[in-house]
């Protein structure tokens, strides 16, 4: 058996050869919840938070409970030859998910992806190929149906910034290995869903200056400047600007210094903002920067939607607590 959140939730049985998807939202969304927080025990009233959000039932304890017995029955039983387990155990202030030796499709990606980046220095092609594999695991967006709850929603967006930073490694790992061919449709779509991304503009730059498509290479950074001016107000990073100029200048084609393992999704907004300079006498010591700064940005964004999250779930939670006090009264 495992349990798969990249994409619709659900518990793979090796029993049936099946994916068993939870029928109703709520249900996805308690499996979903307990998948994240497996081996932990997770509050009762966070959980019906996740269902519920500001609107929970007046007996949202007791319907808590009913959709948890739903689930249970919904589990399959251990396969044949293993031990008896209780999968959700109750405790005194919440419930819990005990996976035991039970895998999820995420804790696979994350080792792959891992395994691939093992090997992309001394062969970019086995590499390539491991990452590919990975990226087969995802069937949709993750936690795909299961609300908009603080726990599924944090996790669905660590886990698709994790699914760009792959494509970004096996797209790197499809260059070092010659394959610029086969990849720039992908990318051109990558650069579409995602347009204030630089990384793929760079990886789509250097796939068709190495296919011998210098235009359309060039066409590709007027086209990212247009929109990161358009929505940023910032011109292209440093990278960008050394892939646009190795293309006018004729040079060899290599995929740009990227660092391995980290996001590189944001721009120097954060510079301008602060006055930073960008004239000949501080190019040299801005570049840096504007690196630090570019990963800072998607760090305080990340950061800022889960506090929006979480400040709806607290006021949510003060007016319900407004209106019980008032009740007493």
């Amino acid at each position: 058996m495992e349990f798969g959140i990249l994409g619709p939730v659900q518990v793979y049985d090796e029993s049936t050869g099946r994916g068993v998807v939870p029928p109703g939202a709520k249900q996805r969304a308690l499996l979903g919840a307990l998948v994240v927080k497996a081996g932990q025990v997770v509050p009762v009233e966070r959980l019906v938070d996740e269902l519920w959000d500001e609107h929970p039932p007046a007996n949202a304890a007791n319907a808590l409970q009913a959709h948890v017995a739903r689930l249970r029955r919904l589990l399959p039983p251990p396969a044949p030859g293993e031990p008896p387990h209780e999968w959700l155990v109750t405790r005194p202030l919440g419930y819990a998910l005990r996976p035991g030796r039970i895998d999820t499709d995420a804790r696979r990606f994350h080792r792959m992806v891992a395994e691939g980046r093992a090997l992309a220095g001394a062969d970019p092609g086995l590499a390539a190929d491991a990452l590919r594999e990975a990226m087969a695991l995802w069937r949709g967006p993750a936690l795909e149906g299961s609300g908009r709850g603080a726990i599924c929603s944090a996790e669905a967006s660590l886990l698709e910034e994790s699914r760009l930073v792959a494509l970004e490694a096996l797209y790197d790992a499809c260059l070092r290995a010659d394959r610029c061919d086969g990849i720039t449709g992908e990318l051109e779509e990558l650069t579409t869903a995602h347009p204030l991304r630089e990384r793929f503009y760079d990886l789509l730059m250097a796939a068709l200056h190495r296919c011998g498509r210098r235009a359309e290479a060039i066409g590709v950074y007027d086209r990212a400047r247009r929109r990161l001016l358009r929505d940023l107000g910032v011109e292209p990073g440093p990278i960008l600007r050394e892939r646009v100029e190795a293309v006018l200048d004729h040079r060899e084609p290599v995929p740009g210094p990227w660092p391995p393992g980290r996001a590189a999704a944001a721009y120097p907004a954060a510079a301008v903002a602060a006055g930073g300079r960008t004239g000949p006498d501080g190019e040299a010591g801005a570049a840096a920067e504007v690196g630090a700064l570019r990963e800072e940005v998607v760090r305080l964004n990340s950061r800022l939607e889960q506090l929006s999250r979480d400040q709806r779930e607290l006021l949510g939670r003060l007016e319900r607590l407004s209106a019980r006090r008032t009740a007493l009264r």
